[in-house]
């Protein structure tokens, strides 16, 4: 087995060091992973609190056995009639609300988000959209344009024309903190799609039921609603961005934007979807549909496989069979309430938000100015790893732990990740 120096060696020789390595300066030698850990080359352990693309637990055995099962069967595009994708995409639209009922199948998140702009384009025939301060949502040239995580920061080429900005609708640090915090955030999104109008008119509103890259921010309540209905109000449709969160991560429903009662026009999904197999879906109205069957043929060569539907359907039986969404939202709970516990005794822990096992812990230098300790948060990363145990950052200050497991993580995994932070927020006082 090669030493993880020489690792790092071949990878510099080869890989772009655009294409980032954790913990850089102590990197994990990783060569298996069952659950929510994973094990470097000496055999030690780490409990895994970051990874939510093996959403019902690294290498699960019915997920592997259906791959492998259907992989020596059948394996070609859809094209071609075989009963998984069918099964699938009726599994798949069952579980939406309303009219939600086509599905296109590709192979990523990115992929999905990149057909949503498709889809919207299509069917309002306007080019621009209105996305939030922030967001990241796909690797695509046409996805960094409108990911302003991307285009706002380190190497970005600031925001296109086609595209307008609303601030992130962060009750606890963003430009609105009152109680009046999500009609102040909706009339911002109003206003972006006012600038779209005399501009590039924008077709879409992109969003996030809660924002990961921003910092596992949740909006105020009403907040979706309102924001979906400013969108429509100007003649655009809604696109929900589930990829992280979609899959009854967020604990109480199976959808994140279900929580606040909003129903989007398009919803993309990935990541964790096939639980680490590639696979991504957009499900969207009939009318929508229609708009896009213009003549130009959609395929994907990967989407849809029999070997990809059969990754899906396994994914959505074990989550049945373990009762995962129900087990996410009694753990969060859990978590939620350990760390609110810590804050108590510890002022550098700001806010903790989110919902499920997707949650934020904010680290401030100063309760009162709400102002980020990136240095703070970044040391503790380090050092929950050297105790076995892996997270990491995000937000404009990249100040806020992000906490989004494999969703069998248990209470006695949230209380070791609790008791951990505890004890290491004490020795740095």
């Amino acid at each position: 087995m090669a030493t993880t120096d020489d690792l790092l060696r071949r990878r510099a020789q080869h890989i772009s060091p655009s294409l980032s390595v954790l913990y850089r300066d102590d990197p994990i030698h990783a060569v298996s992973a069952r659950g929510q850990y994973i094990y470097d080359a000496d055999g030690v352990e780490y409990l895994d609190c970051m990874n939510n693309v093996p959403h019902v637990g690294h290498s699960h055995p019915k997920v592997n056995h259906a791959i492998a099962d259907q992989l020596a069967r059948l394996n070609t595009n859809t094209r071609f009639l075989y009963e998984p994708l069918v099964d699938y995409a009726e599994r798949l639209s069952a579980l939406m609300p309303g009219d939600l009922s086509v599905c296109f199948f590709v192979n990523s998140g990115s992929e999905a988000n990149e057909l949503a702009l498709r889809l919207a384009r299509a069917h309002t025939t306007k080019k621009g959209i209105v996305a939030l301060r922030g967001a990241y949502h796909g690797n695509t040239t046409s996805l960094v344009e409108v990911s302003p995580y991307k285009f706002e920061g380190r190497g970005g080429a600031g925001r296109p024309e086609h595209v307008q900005v609303a601030p992130t609708p962060d009750p606890y640090a963003g430009v609105h903190r009152d109680t009046d915090a999500a009609h102040a955030y909706i009339s911002e999104v109003d206003d972006a799609f006012f600038r779209a109008d005399a501009s590039v008119p924008a077709g879409a509103l992109i969003i996030e039921a809660i924002m990961g890259t921003a910092g596992q921010v949740e909006p105020p309540a009403g907040y979706l609603r309102g924001a979906y209905a400013a969108a429509r109000a100007h003649g655009a449709v809604v696109i929900a961005d589930e990829v992280q969160i979609g899959f009854g991560r967020i604990g109480t429903h199976f959808w994140g934007f279900e929580a606040q009662g909003a129903q989007p026009d398009i919803v993309t999904l990935g990541k964790p979807i096939g639980n680490g197999f590639p696979l991504g879906a957009v499900v969207t109205t009939p009318e929508i549909a229609e708009s896009f069957h213009n003549g130009m043929e959609f395929f994907c060569t990967f989407g849809g496989t029999p070997v990809a539907c059969a990754a899906g359907l396994a994914v959505l039986d074990v989550m049945e069979e373990e009762n995962l969404r129900q087990h996410a939202r009694d753990v969060g709970e859990h978590l939620t309430a350990g760390f609110r516990a810590l804050a108590d005794d510890h002022l550098a822990i700001g806010n903790v938000r989110g919902s499920g096992l997707f949650l934020g812990v904010d680290f401030v230098t100063d309760r009162g100015t709400r102002g980020p300790d990136g240095e703070l948060a970044r040391w503790l990363v380090m050092q929950l790893r050297r105790h076995g145990v892996l997270c990491s950052t995000d937000g404009p200050g990249d100040n806020v732990l992000k906490l989004k497991p494999p969703l069998p993580f248990t209470r006695d995994n949230a209380d070791r990740l609790i008791t951990l932070t505890g004890d290491l927020l004490t020795m740095r006082d």
